[in-house]
């Protein structure tokens, strides 16, 4: 296919021009004017314009950084989405390397069984590379993607295991205000893809219950409504994946609950959200094991609809 999306196209045969929002095969695509409205059309029906392609969406400085000797980086990989500078209908998918390592990707993409190989290549430390594109309005059937990355350096470092990634986007996660990207300076979705998953040790928490009276007046003593929202929590959350931020918030109201417990509150509710209620299941199921709760109900409907859960403690 000789035309990407982005690209700025006028019509051979008619005074039309816009933006290609779509590749429908190797021979036809969609191209979208002023009026927003998509025109499918012969890829030998239209021609570029030159002028309007003016790397607003290539990837920024690939080079090896200047400072070669700072601080070793291991972590910081991110997947960025962000609209097309020219035509919102667009969106373009860049892997972000803020670590030292030069990583060797390769991304492959599956739809209807069918796998197909996107990009390959290496992304150099401080840097970063488009990846991919897709039209927005085609979210609800973009194909599952797949990264695979190795990580390179020169410098004495233990290996790295390979990073893979397989990602199937959802309208929800766009649903998020736009992030300025690290390294591009555009505003976009950013999904940290290398965060470490977070370790529960239960028996820490289970020693908790058993501590001499003295360290137990060190726990601080919780508000009467503890709200679990990752925003409220973490100052990096959108970085972070669904499984870590619900990790993060599990230890969160572990740690509360123990906390009102130590200090023995009669009650206290917990703000989960609606949601898709996968975190006010997995709260109802640890309060329904916990010996020291008396019993557990949603929290005033009024006020909290079904977003929140009070906890009696016994």
């Amino acid at each position: 296919m000789k035309y990407k999306l982005g690209d700025f196209v006028r019509f051979v045969d008619e005074r039309m021009e816009g933006y290609v929002t779509r590749i429908i095969d190797e021979d036809m695509i969609g191209v979208t004017g002023e009026d927003d409205f998509e025109i499918p059309v012969q890829a030998s029906k239209v021609t570029s314009v030159h002028g309007h392609n003016d790397g607003g969406d290539k990837a920024t400085n690939q080079s090896v950084p200047a400072a070669a000797t700072a601080t070793f980086k291991d972590k910081g990989i991110y997947l960025a989405v962000v609209p097309d500078h020219k035509t919102s209908a667009v969106v373009h998918f860049y892997l972000v390397n803020e670590t030292s390592y030069q990583l060797l990707l390769t991304l492959n993409t599956l739809q209807q069984q069918q796998y197909k190989g996107e990009f390959a290549g290496v992304i150099m430390p401080s840097a970063s590379e488009k990846i991919y594109s897709a039209p927005l309005a085609d979210l609800q059937i973009w194909p599952q993607l797949s990264l695979q990355m190795l990580y390179y350096t020169s410098q004495n470092r233990n290996l790295r295991e390979p990073l893979t990634i397989t990602r199937k986007f959802k309208a929800k996660d766009f649903a998020d205000q736009q992030k300025n990207v690290p390294q591009l300076n555009k505003p976009g979705w950013v999904i940290r893809l290398d965060e470490d998953e977070l370790v529960i040790d239960a028996e820490k928490l289970k020693e908790s219950f058993f501590k001499p009276a003295e360290e137990k007046r060190e726990v601080g003593k919780p508000e009467a409504e503890i709200d679990l929202h990752i925003e409220k929590l973490r100052d990096d959350y959108q970085f972070l994946n669904s499984a870590v931020i619900l990790n993060i918030q599990l230890e969160y109201f572990k740690k509360a609950l123990d906390a009102a417990i130590v200090h023995q509150l009669p009650e206290v509710v917990f703000i989960h959200g609606a949601g898709n209620g996968i975190l006010r299941h997995e709260l109802h199921k640890l309060l329904s094991k916990n010996n020291k709760v008396q019993t557990f109900m949603d929290a005033r409907k009024e006020k909290f609809g079904y977003g929140a859960t009070k906890v009696l403690i016994k």
